[in-house]
């Protein structure tokens, strides 16, 4: 992974070759790029860093880089989404989830009792303390 940086400051990170040839149109690179080079267009290499846990539906995820020790690491910043965005995500996941359990509910089915209370978990989640950012999802009942 790359950044770009102007005066000691990351300008983009996540940062990528082709990026580089975009920003340089006039410019002919040789097929294999040395770290001299990529430096004069300041283009420094990243040491990546795994993302932490997070809940994609309730928070965001941005990276950029940071100079320590003289080597350019990654770091990651967590945030919470907005609460309507992130209420829309929650109870996008649960009706996606309730869909799938659908056909058990038909006229011609008996679903047992672990699907009924399944499914009415599911749709008590907006009345869950904590709501939407903390959510206890239901364990899907065994076949």
């Amino acid at each position: 992974m790359y950044a770009k940086i102007e005066n000691g400051k990351v300008i983009r990170c996540p940062y990528n070759i082709g990026r580089l040839y975009n920003d340089n149109p006039n410019t002919s690179f040789p097929k294999v790029l040395s770290v001299e080079l990529l430096e004069q267009y300041g283009v420094v290499t990243v040491e990546e860093v795994a993302t932490p846990k997070h809940n994609n539906n309730t928070h965001r995820v941005s990276s950029s880089a940071r100079k320590v020790n003289n080597a350019w690491v990654q770091i990651h910043t967590i945030e919470e989404l907005p609460v309507d965005i992130a209420t829309h995500n929650i109870k996008a996941r649960r009706n996606q989830l309730l869909a799938a359990t659908d056909w058990r509910f038909r006229s011609d089915m008996s679903p047992s009792q672990a699907w009924v209370n399944y499914s009415q978990a599911l749709r008590d989640i907006t009345e869950q303390e904590g709501y939407p950012y903390a959510v206890e999802w239901p364990t899907e009942p065994a076949q």
